[in-house]
């Protein structure tokens, strides 16, 4: 998991977390500490299921600590931003194993 340095150039940029229960959640990245906490704003969990679209369930400024995430990633706006999210549908990511 990137981190200090790797992160640095996400600040201000819309990320997508997977947290180690299977959470999905997309925000803002506003800063970062030593152990990977993270603050995001405007921010928003995505919940996939096979039965009907991509639920978006909005919280707002949101931390996550570091220890509960799994993989960072930039989001290209851009291409989110042209998916129709209530037409897909996908399994819920299962929690991490360790």
């Amino acid at each position: 998991m990137a981190s200090g340095p790797g992160l640095d150039s996400l600040v201000d940029q819309t990320i997508s977390v997977i947290t180690n229960d299977g959470r999905n959640i997309v925000g803002v990245l506003k800063g970062f500490d030593q152990a990977t906490n993270i603050i995001l704003d405007e921010s928003h969990e995505r919940v996939y299921s096979t039965k009907e679209g991509v639920q978006q369930l909005v919280l707002g400024l949101y931390i996550i600590r570091g220890d509960n995430i799994s993989v960072v990633g930039e989001l290209d706006e851009e291409l989110d931003s042209s998916l129709d999210l209530s037409k897909l549908r996908a399994h819920p990511l299962k929690p991490v194993v360790h």
